[in-house]
């Protein structure tokens, strides 16, 4: 009788520890899944990262966009500025020259009478 249920022992012993052994093989294959370098937990969380560095880079692009507009009206403004300095005020740069092309009939109308 001892013999019988040794044998039955040990034979359920066998299943269950071969139970165990796979139920451990399973959990073993899922750690690198889940908590390798590229499990799923990581995957998640670069996720994450790109989607806030994306909302981080449109906003940065809206306002690049913006301070590239002010920029284009402050050049545009200052052209303005500077064209109408010229042609008002006769502003000359440093690095300019200046010639004043005077028409033919209006140096006569300014002579004096001979």
């Amino acid at each position: 009788m001892r013999s019988a249920s040794a044998a039955e022992f040990l034979k359920h012993l066998r299943r269950r520890g071969l139970t165990w052994t796979l139920a451990a093989a399973i959990v073993l294959l899922q750690v690198p899944l889940w908590l390798g370098e590229g499990g799923w937990l990581k995957v998640r969380e670069r996720a994450r990262a790109i989607d806030t560095q994306q909302a981080l880079n449109e906003r940065l692009q809206s306002r690049n966009a913006g301070l590239l507009a002010e920029v284009g009206d402050l050049k545009q403004g200052r052209d303005a500025v500077e064209e109408r300095a010229r042609n008002e005020l006769g502003m000359i740069a440093s690095d300019e020259w200046f010639v004043r092309v005077v028409p033919a009939h209006s140096v006569q109308a300014r002579k004096p009478h001979e």
